[in-house]
């Protein structure tokens, strides 16, 4: 590919003209990312060679692994790349982030009768998380959606959740049920002797103020776990 300005190039190879004219679709990777980037890194002045926004954007791919790296980097990272300054990196994270909203919005359902449905709702936000994120899902009686909370962020290993906080929330949307759904970022979803306790005590919380917990669904890298689907709890109901 030509190493000079693409504004110099014919405009039938330029990226930004070819994805109005082909769709989006049409493009490499690279070719988005530049979009994106809008201008490149360095100069053409003066006899100093620089590199256009398609050059840059493979240079950027290749350092950070794939899209699935550049998404997982954290911004300070990035804003030691030579030619990413803030307003790029606020681009580039803007733009993985509004991928997962449409991605999740895709498979928003009226009411979630599955825990399979919640998983493949909320996979996408937890998508390049290196942390434990919890989430409350409030349903009302027919289990349909009526909002979804951040209740707490971990580290990878170990999340403190806040029981009061999710109890304050379902009364506050008078909600009839709740859904706890975190993330493994390990990608197994198995569920560990934390997860269990805090299973229990949001379950005896929930009964106390006539709140139905439908489960506790862990997300992993492509598969879930369910309380409920695995009749755990029942058995802590009955404990």
């Amino acid at each position: 590919m030509k190493s000079d300005r693409i504004k110099n190039w014919p405009k039938k190879e330029r990226p930004r003209e070819r994805l109005l004219a082909e769709g989006a679709d049409k493009l490499t990777e690279a070719e988005l990312l530049a979009i994106i980037l809008r201008v490149g890194q360095g100069t053409f002045k003066e006899g100093i060679r620089g590199q256009n926004a398609s050059d840059f954007a493979r240079t950027i791919l290749k350092e950070f692994h794939g899209l699935r790296g550049l998404d997982r980097a954290h911004i300070q990272d990035l804003l030691k790349v030579s030619g990413l300054g803030p307003a790029k990196v606020a681009q580039i994270k803007a733009a993985f982030e509004l991928g997962k909203r449409a991605c999740a919005g895709k498979l928003t359902a009226p009411a979630f009768e599955s825990s399979q449905a919640i998983a493949n709702h909320f996979r996408p936000r937890f998508t390049a998380k290196r942390q434990e994120v919890v989430i409350a899902v409030f349903l009302n009686g027919q289990n349909q959606f009526l909002g979804a909370k951040d209740i707490a962020e971990g580290t990878p290993t170990q999340t403190t959740v806040y029981v009061r906080r999710i109890i304050e929330e379902a009364l506050r949307l008078s909600a009839a049920a709740v859904v706890l759904v975190h993330n493994h970022p390990s990608g197994n979803p198995g569920p560990s002797a934390g997860d269990d306790e805090t299973t229990r005590d949001l379950l005896k919380a929930c009964r106390l103020v006539q709140l139905l917990l439908l489960d506790h669904v862990i997300v992993g890298e492509s598969e879930h776990y369910s309380y409920n689907d695995f009749g755990r709890l029942q058995e802590f109901e009955d404990q």
